[in-house]
């Protein structure tokens, strides 16, 4: 991964040892601030799209992303990644990011630190146009 993006797998936890530790971590990532709530959801589907073509959201809020299909996605808002120029835009300044390789089930979230428009797409499904687009504005914006 590539950015602040952080990478949840949420598959089947095998033992009560690890549903406590994973527990005790998400606990102390939440209480140290390095865990956000999403702000907005968007979901992979079997038909290689994103359940959102655009989602809008405030400066430094997070957007989790949930591959809900059986197919393995990724999320890619990183020029180096891509073939095809039109799959891929960030922000002047903004940092690139890439969820890896999800499997079905699991989700990725990425914070949004640097307005503007940031298109992004699924490595594997490039050339099928599997795209979406996240709009960062201002907060102050928002409340307009």
């Amino acid at each position: 991964m590539v950015g602040n993006g952080r990478r949840i797998v949420s598959g089947g936890l095998k033992s009560a040892a690890a549903l406590v530790g994973a527990a005790a971590l998400i606990a102390a990532a939440w209480t140290s601030g390095t865990v956000q709530e999403a702000t907005a959801t968007v979901e992979m589907t079997n038909r290689l799209t994103f359940t959102s073509d655009s989602v809008v959201i405030g400066v430094g809020e997070t957007v989790e992303f949930r591959n809900t299909s059986a197919l393995v996605h990724t999320v890619t808002g990183d020029p180096s990644r891509s073939s095809l120029d039109a799959s891929v835009h960030l922000p002047e300044g903004a940092e690139p990011f890439h969820s890896g390789r999800m499997k079905p089930g699991e989700t990725f979230s990425h914070t949004f630190e640097s307005t503007g428009t940031y298109r992004y797409f699924c490595v594997p499904h490039e050339g099928a146009k599997m795209h979406g687009v996240v709009v960062v504005r201002d907060r102050e914006d928002m409340r307009e």
